[in-house]
């Protein structure tokens, strides 16, 4: 008589040679984006450049887990794929001299006892999987097994671990500060598919409102995305109303109000993992009222002045301080400003940034707010060069239950936010293609919903 339990497949002979026999090989090679490989074997020489002599261990990383025996999507770790173009879990790649080994997990085939039994590795279960010969061959770099792995060579400079080296790691931010035409090409590729997101989730704002809510068009948003891309880049904040001036307005379940505002702060990851990063504030209803278009234009200008510094040689909060000084003397001139505008600007004062409290921009790239262990004087201190990619966004946020704010700007929150390439002679506006003005958002809404 069965005592109910059920057989372990693996320990069953016929089992184990039944399912091992009758398969076909099918397609290994793997799905590397055109020109991944090249442009990491570039940046593999960029950094034997600035750490000659150094051996570099960098992990690919593994998907956190959701819950119980769940876990997240998988996203690579980008120092690993800027160096290798590489996008496998668990691996781990050793660099040095400009050239790479990259460990793999061995795949699990048929004939295998984990084709059928090792969910993370088994074909039966993730698909058909590259050897580490075929991933070899597409990458260009030798990939040997992840068990033949020993660990760190003595000395070397390691990403992860239980004692990562913080220099490695300033030392790869600040190098992916500088885009190369490979990469620029993926971020104008991000941000034209952002911009046909934001068309997308305005021609679903009617079913929002009937119902959906902020959900909807977050949804709308990143299966767009998903489609078109890797996925969004982070997480797609849509705020309607009284949620558009919090700033990671993340959780998206509210409605979408039609007489109110709809902040919309979206970026469409590419397949090679480049992110836009790219925000407008529409008016639901199809026209700002008054209240509305005060602040969305105070913003604009603002926003106007910040663009018009970047540019190369000059200095990064350049921008910043441009588009808060507009800030601030806007709120000033409503009365919104308990002292002077220079006091106000000043180190010590800086009360016009009760509604302003973030940031006007950061470097973009493979992470939305890249290069972020680079040091002060290499990132905010440093000076705008051909190559690098950031954002402008500033933004005006009076929160519905701030009483320093009159009752009709009460609930209002507008930010503009582009994305920009620093050239040799200026800047390039990547995202050009939304438009900044109040009247030209009212437009491009009535041709999109």
């Amino acid at each position: 008589m069965s005592d109910g339990r059920l057989p372990r497949l693996a320990e069953i002979p016929a089992f184990t040679a039944y399912i091992a026999e009758g398969w076909d090989t099918p397609a290994r090679t793997p799905g590397l984006v055109p020109g991944a490989a090249r442009a990491a074997a570039a940046h593999r020489a960029r950094l034997a450049e600035a750490l000659p002599g150094a051996t570099v261990v960098v992990s690919a990383g593994r998907a956190p887990v959701r819950s119980n025996d769940t876990a997240y999507d998988f996203r690579v770790d980008s120092d690993f794929y800027w160096l290798t173009g590489c996008v496998a879990e668990n691996a781990v790649a050793v660099v040095r001299d400009g050239a790479a080994t990259v460990y793999l997990p061995p795949p699990a085939r048929p004939g295998d006892t984990g084709f059928f039994a090792d969910a993370a590795h088994g074909e039966l279960w993730v698909g058909p999987s590259p050897s580490p010969a075929e991933w070899s061959a597409a990458l260009g770099a030798e990939v040997l097994p992840l068990p033949d792995f020993t660990g760190p060579p003595a000395g070397a400079l390691v990403t992860g671990g239980a004692e990562p080296s913080r220099e490695v790691r300033r030392v790869l931010a600040e190098l992916r500060m500088i885009k190369d035409e490979w990469e620029v090409a993926q971020l104008r590729e991000a941000v034209d598919r952002t911009v046909e997101g934001f068309a997308a989730v305005l021609a679903e704002v009617p079913a929002a409102i009937a119902g959906g809510g902020e959900r909807w068009l977050q949804g709308t948003f990143d299966r767009y995305a998903r489609t078109y891309g890797n996925g969004p880049g982070y997480a797609s904040i849509v705020g309607s109303g009284p949620h558009a001036p919090t700033l990671h307005w993340v959780r998206c379940d509210g409605p979408v109000l039609p007489d109110e505002l709809l902040l919309l702060d979206m970026g469409v990851e590419t397949r090679a993992h480049y992110t836009a990063d790219v925000t407008r504030t529409f008016p639901v209803s199809g026209a700002f009222s008054p209240a509305q278009r005060q602040v969305h234009d105070l913003v604009e200008r603002a926003h106007r002045a910040g663009l018009a510094q970047v540019a190369p040689g000059r200095p990064f909060t350049a921008f910043h301080h441009a588009a808060m000084e507009v800030i601030a003397r806007g709120l000033h001139d409503w009365g919104l400003l308990p002292v002077s505008v220079d006091e106000a600007l000043s180190e010590h004062g800086q009360h016009h940034r009760r509604y302003l409290i973030c940031g006007i921009g950061h470097h973009l790239g493979l992470d939305v707010h890249d290069c972020a262990s680079s040091r002060y004087e290499a990132y905010q201190g440093a000076r705008m060069a051909p190559g690098m990619v950031l954002t402008v966004e500033p933004g005006l946020y009076f929160h519905a239950h701030d009483l320093t704010v009159p009752p009709e700007l009460r609930g209002i929150g507008v930010r503009i936010e582009d994305d920009l390439l620093v050239t040799a002679d200026g800047a390039e506006n990547l995202s050009a293609a939304l438009p900044i003005d109040a009247s030209g958002l009212e437009n491009w809404n009535k041709e999109n919903v």
